[in-house]
């Protein structure tokens, strides 16, 4: 997954993940190779939420210093 993906983008491809493994038409070897994207994706995701939280919280004791 070299292109870079927006977190809107990343989690509709995620959810897109999770409906094709519990679809009972894919193989063995699909599903592990959906199931190591998904868990790549929900990594990503995690960063991109940890980093937004940092954000706020600088925010929130810079407005609480200048305030």
């Amino acid at each position: 997954m070299a292109e870079t993906l927006t977190f809107e983008e990343m989690l509709k491809k995620l959810e897109q993940v999770v409906k094709e493994l519990e679809s009972e038409e894919i193989s063995l070897e699909t599903s592990i190779k959906k199931y190591q994207e998904g868990l790549e994706l929900s990594k990503k995701l995690y960063e991109k939420i940890k980093e937004a939280e940092e954000l706020i919280v600088e925010v929130r004791e810079w407005d609480l210093i200048n305030t």
